[in-house]
């Protein structure tokens, strides 16, 4: 066989597998969304927590003014923290499901399926990132109705969106590397509540960097939550500030989700054990 004629094979190889996987991820996502469509009382939970931290702490703090914010008044400076705060509180316990689908027997006929680790992973974070627009959506509402100077304009919602796709992929891919480890649901609820807090206040979402000791600027630097709360803070809110800019807000975040997925595709064969 000659150079020519095998490089036209590798290449409807490769085209080949890209399909399937892209296949397989795409059945995961479906699956996942499929659950959403059974309960979707789901949805009108999840923004309970945020809508009390808008009416209740954004209200009372927007008095005091005890927090500096520059042109933006504290509801606007609090409203992209409150969103990416929803979007973590609801992502970091997704991996709870997986462990559900253990006990179930489930997990043991996803691992026989011809699909791969990484497409049950990315089909799992891909269905996260969808069920957060209906979240995103009251908050915006609720927002508006506060009298938050949102930027509508269609290029910067889109960036929300995908800000808050990838922010909740992201955690979604934590959550399940964190039920890979623990495996009982017992475990995984406790250290899911105890992650959630320092990830919530060791970032920018109530409080600029600027304010914080040293020591917890360090950390912020290192929260991925300080910079989905960055980029949206700049897309969302007309005039909005951004402390390190969209680009590496976007960047960071991303290389984060790359790590976590192939973390969890390498550890969700051990959760079957």
């Amino acid at each position: 066989m000659s150079a020519s004629s095998a490089l036209p094979s590798a290449t409807v190889a490769e085209s080949s597998r890209l399909a399937d996987f892209l296949g397989q991820t795409a059945a995961i996502t479906a699956v996942e969304i499929r659950k959403l469509t059974r309960d979707p009382t789901e949805l009108a939970t999840r923004a309970i927590q945020p809508a009390l931290w808008l009416l209740i702490f954004g209200q009372v703090f927007s008095r005091i003014r005890a927090i500096p914010t520059g042109n933006l008044s504290y509801l606007e400076f609090m409203a992209p923290g409150v969103l990416a705060q929803g979007v973590l509180f609801a992502a970091i316990f997704y991996g709870i499901g997986v462990i559900w689908e253990k006990d179930l027997g489930i997990i043991h006929k996803l691992l026989a399926s011809p699909a791969s680790r990484l497409s049950l992973v990315l089909g799992k974070a891909i269905a996260a990132a969808i069920r957060s627009i209906p979240q995103t959506t009251i908050i915006y509402i609720l927002a508006a109705l506060l009298g938050v100077r949102l930027d509508l304009r269609p290029d910067h919602l889109l960036v929300v969106l995908l800000l808050v796709a990838l922010g909740s992929a992201t955690f979604a891919t934590f959550s399940l590397v964190v039920a890979c480890v623990v495996k009982t649901r017992e475990r995984f609820m406790g250290i899911g509540q105890v992650l959630t807090m320092p990830l919530f206040f060791a970032s920018n979402a109530i409080y600029p960097i600027d304010l914080m000791p040293g020591w917890l600027q360090v950390i912020a630097h290192v929260n991925p939550l300080t910079y989905l709360v960055d980029g949206l803070r700049s897309s969302m809110i007309q005039g909005g500030p951004s402390h390190f800019g969209l680009l590496p807000d976007t960047a960071a975040m991303l290389a984060v989700f790359v790590v976590l997925m192939l973390v969890a595709a390498r550890l969700y064969p051990g959760l079957a054990r």
